[in-house]
């Protein structure tokens, strides 16, 4: 009967104190604006870390208290985790921007939904769901117990990716660099648009684009709009099949260059050199009159204007540009002493301790022809803090099942005995 009555309390304190935290919050979040994590930068983080563990310790010497029981209960631990799930609902559904301008903000801007982590309740609801974990781990360490570690390592190490990852994101500094091929390249611009020589240096050795074959689609010839208007239909084009239908028209692809430039005889050749463009020739034929249009279509580049097959006073078809499937930056970089080789693709970074070199973009006008390659770099002191806290909650997991296996092995032989 008490314990229900104390948990009962435990849930309601929960979440008066979680909602009383959020209010406090949106009071800085309409005052001040979002918080900046450059004010917890190197070493004021390192400090607060401190602070909070000593703080934890302190306070578990007290751990009988009801306070502090608590605070490294389940029920706060719950009410915190539900609030942090309702408030990554929130990023989800609302479109999240790294900088807002101060000037032009909206609704959720104001209250900070537009930037969650940037906002001052998501700070102090992530504080202190660090410090309701810390207090369940510290209060389990006076009482350490070796057939507990599955415990130890799974909160411990998300504890410390917790920390790593929140206070350490104040180190984080995001550049973008212009690397040109052939040249060495070690400035780049942090965000706030501010050149910074990097102690790094970038060669790029290559720029390459693999691209989807392009599409057909039929426009009206005054206004260019794609047809039909509201909802236009394309024909891709594809080696395997080279007939399709648009509109009213049957289209079949006599000839197809992905990469090709005007031949001598007025048609068109296969070639590699820069600023080659895809080229088809398209035969068109009205599925109601029965009569026929052929002729070379191409999107063409920066010199040549795109060519379209006019089919009638009133449509064309034109070719729309090929969208790039792959696109690749062959890099040596160099970090002081140490060279490094690799070839950049987006979501494949090369890793070098705490700086990592991302595929970012390239000249989207020039396409396959850019003649340099945009990547963002990342210097963040606390990722391998983040990779140890992963460590060991893998390990924590395994133990986990480790033990729960022996654990069912065990029962299943009494059993049989």
């Amino acid at each position: 009967m008490n314990k229900q009555h104390d948990s009962f309390w435990g849930y309601r304190e929960s979440i008066v104190f979680v909602s009383v935290i959020i209010a406090a919050g949106f009071v800085l979040q309409l005052l001040l604006g979002e918080f900046d994590l450059h004010i917890i930068r190197a070493p004021l983080n390192i400090i607060w870390g401190a602070i909070m563990v000593l703080s934890l310790i302190a306070l578990s010497l007290f751990r009988k208290d009801r306070f502090f029981r608590w605070l490294s209960g389940v029920p706060l631990a719950v009410t915190l985790v539900i609030t942090i799930g309702i408030l990554a609902i929130f990023m989800g559904l609302i479109p999240q921007v790294q900088k807002i301008n101060p000037h032009d903000q909206d609704f959720y801007s104001r209250i900070g939904l537009r930037s969650v982590t940037s906002s001052w309740y998501f700070i102090l609801i992530y504080t202190t769901l660090l410090f309701s974990l810390g207090a369940t781990i510290t209060k389990r360490l006076f009482t350490l117990k070796i057939k507990d570690y599955a415990f130890y390592l799974n909160h411990i190490g998300l504890w410390l990716f917790l920390f790593a990852a929140g206070f350490g994101a104040a180190d984080r500094e995001r550049y973008t660099m212009y690397a040109f091929e052939g040249k060495e390249e070690s400035k780049a611009y942090n965000s706030g648009d501010e050149v910074i020589k990097l102690p790094l240096t970038v060669i790029l050795n290559d720029f390459d684009m693999e691209e989807y074959p392009p599409e057909l689609v039929i426009v009206d010839n005054k206004s260019l709009i794609m047809q039909p208007e509201n909802k236009p239909l394309f024909f891709r084009i594809d080696n395997n099949s080279n007939t399709g239908k648009l509109l009213d028209w049957d289209i079949e692809i006599r000839e197809y260059l992905h990469r090709a430039t005007e031949a001598e005889d007025g048609g068109f050749k296969e070639t590699e050199i820069q600023g080659a463009y895809p080229a088809a020739k398209v035969k068109a034929t009205s599925r109601h009159t029965g009569e026929t249009r052929e002729g070379w279509v191409y999107y063409g580049n920066k010199m040549r204007k795109f060519e379209a097959l006019k089919l009638n006073d009133d449509f064309s078809i034109v070719m729309t540009g090929a969208e790039p499937k792959r696109f690749v930056s062959d890099v040596k970089v160099v970090f002081g002493q140490k060279e490094k080789y690799a070839i950049l693709e987006v979501n494949k970074p090369l890793r070098n301790g705490s700086w990592m070199i991302y595929q970012f973009g390239y000249d989207n006008k020039a396409g396959r022809s850019s003649a340099y390659s945009i990547l963002e770099i990342v210097y963040d002191p606390w990722l391998s803090g983040v990779y140890a806290g992963i460590v060991l909650l893998a390990a924590g997991s395994l133990c986990l099942l480790w033990s729960g296996g022996r654990k069912k092995l065990k029962d299943t032989t009494n059993d049989m005995e």
